[in-house]
């Protein structure tokens, strides 16, 4: 398993990151653990937790996620040499029953930082990344940007602040951002070049076959920035495998489960899956290992982040790290992208 530096820090992250947000829902503690335990032995060294998970977020599951991955760690020592990371829920989503309504303020961000390393019996978190930003703002798939001048937010200045006094006190690392936009993240690190305070090593935010709006506005401030991308949903919750074509619904699968889950399954989304998923066999390739090797392809890439709910899954994941697309690959990959271009943003 290839590793790439984790912004300008001085952390080797595998190409590869588990990630979690199943564990507590679909999957048990004991799935968990063998998750980590396959995952760990073929060299990844890189997992993804949030104080939220598991997802769909519900108050009597929230936290079991950070706590599986907690146990493990405990049972399984030598902290030192995985990457930690979790997350700091923002405001809405249905959160009520979290901190009465989670906010990036300073006190809200001490105390689910508490929360987290009690949950995840560390002392301290590698990446403590910011889940969505607190204000109205393009994320989770929305599009048409209105601005609302009277809206209440947490200044992203008191959010970095806090972030930088848990840095100084140990707690954390090294901070990171997600579900951000191209302002967000260039605000972030104004703030942290004006007043030294940390400067943010990552930003994880969705990329995929169906959704690749990043690289519009963000990837060039990645890449000059060193603050790569962790990508998440790179199977676009599972529908870039192709199991979902034609109205299947495999039974214990995530869209057969569960309704929220509907942003990669319109038409178009439905029309430009089967033709990457024909791609993916004319040239004999799995359709999952052709989605994930093609996002961890990207130079603006740090770590692809996949989530399986069994190992099958998992190791057909993690072998993707082995794939390299050749350049007719990629030319028929952008061949279809010009025809169904982010038809899942």
């Amino acid at each position: 398993m290839k590793t790439r530096r984790l912004g300008r820090t001085d952390i080797a992250v595998s190409e590869i990151c588990l990630g979690t947000m199943t564990w507590g829902e679909q999957n048990s503690e004991r799935d968990a653990a063998a998750q980590l335990d396959l995952a760990t032995a073929e060299g990844i060294n890189f997992i993804d937790a949030a104080e939220m998970y598991p997802v769909p977020p519900r108050a009597d599951t929230q936290g079991l996620t950070e706590s599986y991955l907690g146990n493990w760690l405990a049972k399984r020592g030598r902290r030192d040499d995985l990457v930690i990371a979790s997350k700091v829920a923002g405001p809405g989503n249905g959160l009520t029953y979290l901190r009465n309504g989670p906010r990036l303020t300073r006190s809200q961000i001490r105390k689910a930082c508490e929360d987290s390393l009690q949950r995840l019996q560390t002392d301290y978190i590698d990446l403590y990344q910011v889940h969505w930003p607190d204000r109205n703002a393009n994320f989770f798939g929305k599009l048409g940007y209105q601005h609302q001048p009277d809206e209440q937010s947490t200044p992203i200045e008191e959010t970095l602040e806090a972030l930088h006094e848990l840095v100084q006190e140990g707690r954390i690392r090294h901070v990171g951002i997600s579900n951000e936009t191209p302002w967000g993240m260039a605000e972030y690190l104004r703030l942290s070049r004006e007043r030294s305070w940390p400067r943010i090593a990552s930003i994880q935010n969705p990329y995929n076959l169906l959704n690749r709006t990043f690289e519009v506005g963000s990837a060039e401030i990645a890449c000059r920035e060193q603050a790569g991308l962790l990508a998440y949903s790179p199977l676009a919750f599972g529908v870039l495998t192709g199991k979902y074509l034609g109205g299947q619904r495999p039974e214990g699968a995530r869209l057969s489960l569960y309704t929220r889950f509907a942003r990669y399954t319109g038409s178009r989304g439905e029309a430009a899956t089967r033709a990457y998923v024909d791609l993916a066999r004319k040239h004999g390739l799995s359709p999952a290992q052709m989605a994930l090797a093609y996002v961890t392809s990207r130079d603006f890439v740090t770590s692809n982040i996949i989530g399986a709910t069994s190992l099958e899954q998992l190791r057909e994941n993690i072998g993707s790290a082995s794939l390299v697309l050749d350049d007719q690959v990629l030319s028929d990959i952008e061949s279809v992208h010009e025809d169904f271009t982010n038809p899942c943003p």
